[in-house]
């Protein structure tokens, strides 16, 4: 099996060091894949906050998709950013890390606080095998309308519904449903999120603000 197929297909693979001619040639190619994205995070990174355009070009030579009215704090880390596809009005706080090794999608109207980490790789147990740098991949599913609280940890596979709430501090290692409150290490779901919790801005404290006007 190739390269990019273990890669594919979340089994172990090196991203060095093959024999075959196949193989050899992917390699060159995400090679050159994560160097470009080490560039343009940098640029990123050392564009003024006042340069909006400058940073909005970077972001559409850095990732794979990003929709309309998009907008991350500085500083960013992507291992390729190529594999990262956004949605429209998605919002990130500081220090956005996504390992995007293959492919991560986030929906519309995503909100991420600061320090969110999505990891779509991950490395096996077996300390012999982490010896010679082996790794597996599979990606990450965020819905829309989800809002990710500050230095959340998303893991490999998961894949998180439509209208959630990720609680902060919380390492999700499994995937949450639609419309429900969710938090812990490991991530679970708390309750379901439903029509009640539109009179409330948060426990016992009602909503100030007439969103029907």
């Amino acid at each position: 099996m190739s390269l990019r197929e273990q890669m594919q297909n979340g089994l172990l693979y090196v991203e060095f060091g093959h024999e075959s001619v196949e193989d050899k040639e992917y390699e060159q190619v995400i090679a050159t894949q994560r160097k470009q994205a080490k560039e343009l995070v940098f640029d990123y990174n050392a564009t003024r906050p006042s340069d909006y355009e400058t940073k909005q070009q970077i972001l559409l030579q850095l990732l794979g998709d990003i929709g309309s009215d998009a907008f991350i704090e500085a500083p960013i880390h992507f291992s390729y950013g190529c594999n990262t596809h956004i949605g429209h009005h998605f919002y990130a706080n500081f220090n956005l890390t996504v390992v995007d090794d293959i492919d991560v999608y986030i929906g519309d109207y995503v909100m991420c606080a600061p320090n969110v980490t999505i990891a779509a790789t991950g490395h096996p147990v077996y300390g012999e095998f982490r010896r010679k740098g082996a790794q597996f991949s599979l990606p990450v599913h965020i819905g829309n309308d989800v809002w990710i609280g500050a230095n959340t940890v998303i893991l490999p596979g998961v894949q998180i519904g439509n209208n959630v709430v990720i609680g902060a501090g919380s390492v999700v290692t499994r995937n949450i449903p639609d419309n429900c409150v969710a938090f812990g290490v490991p991530c679970h779901v708390s309750r379901k999120i439903t029509a009640e919790d539109k009179k409330w801005l948060r426990t016992g404290v009602q909503l100030n603000y007439d969103w029907n006007r």
